[in-house]
């Protein structure tokens, strides 16, 4: 009796991972034409979009990315420090491997945004819908990045594409949350105003609230880049490559200095997509009303 008063009993405890992973090994078996596509479809995306920064000359990316921080800051200063960081990757001889993992980002990304706007829109004109949603992307955003490799590499095998399923469903929920939030937020007089001409709810939303609340929402496409960002160096643990690969080759060597300097590089990355993005949010109509 003592033992159940200081000690959680055996008896209560039970353990449903198996079952959850048969659940998942039941799926891919059962779904393997579906997951096949979507499988080449994303090959073909990260193909496509790293033949494409591939094809650009180091030095026009450069100058494109002064040009570009120039454009979010207006400060010449500003820009070339970006165009330098992007300079130094290069010297470091991560060049190839920076432009892998950018094809991974831009890829999740991309996903993240045509998944998130829609249902962020679906969460801020359906309470019913908010009220499933809200609970499900506490869960999203509270559990480690981690536990997404698992099911991604169990439906897809290892490589790229469990590392932009994984980074697409850790990404996803900052692109929900503003997108709802900023239609939600918009002013109810300019809403109303609109109503009054006449609009329909399509016409509504995306003349009247979508444009008022595009501040807000390219703030959630920021905070969709950095997440991830962030889970570059995780996804090398299912076979991703690129920086994060060498990240974690040098960490298995315990080699400071050959994991110092990629790990710089994500960061020279980060900086300068986070400014870029943040610049286009100051930049967007309406931020000001």
């Amino acid at each position: 009796m003592g033992e159940w008063i200081l000690k959680f009993p055996e008896q209560l405890t039970f353990n449903p991972g198996s079952a959850i992973d048969d659940a998942i090994r039941h799926f891919s078996r059962n779904h393997r034409a579906s997951l096949a596509a979507i499988r080449s479809f994303t090959v073909r995306m990260l193909n496509g979009i790293e033949g494409l920064l591939g094809m650009i000359p180091w030095w026009v990316l450069i100058l494109l990315v002064v040009w570009a921080g120039y454009r979010a800051s207006r400060r010449w200063g500003i820009g070339v420090l970006y165009g330098t960081m992007l300079f130094l990757i290069g010297s470091f001889g991560l060049w190839a491997l920076m432009l892998q993992t950018l094809s991974i980002i831009v890829v999740s990304v991309t996903l993240a945004l045509l998944l998130g706007f829609p249902l962020g829109v679906l969460v801020a004109m359906n309470r019913q819908v908010e009220t499933v949603m809200q609970p499900l992307m506490d869960f999203m955003q509270t559990i480690p990045s981690f536990v997404y490799l698992i099911p991604a590499a169990m439906l897809f095998s290892v490589g790229k594409t469990p590392a932009v399923m994984a980074t697409l469903i850790y990404s996803v929920v900052p692109m929900i949350r503003m997108t709802s939030h900023g239609i939600r937020h918009v002013d109810r007089e300019v809403v109303e105003a609109g109503i009054a001409f006449g609009s329909t709810r399509l016409q509504l939303l995306f003349n009247v609230q979508v444009p008022q609340a595009l501040p807000t929402i390219m703030t959630g496409v920021n905070q969709t880049i950095m997440m991830a960002m962030g889970m570059v160096v995780t996804c090398a643990l299912i076979g991703a490559n690129g920086l994060g690969m060498e990240i974690l080759v040098a960490t298995n060597r315990t080699e400071m200095g050959r994991a110092l300097m990629p790990g710089i590089s994500i960061v020279f990355v980060a900086i300068i997509l986070d400014r870029l993005t943040q610049g286009s949010v100051g930049k967007t109509p309406g931020k000001n009303r």
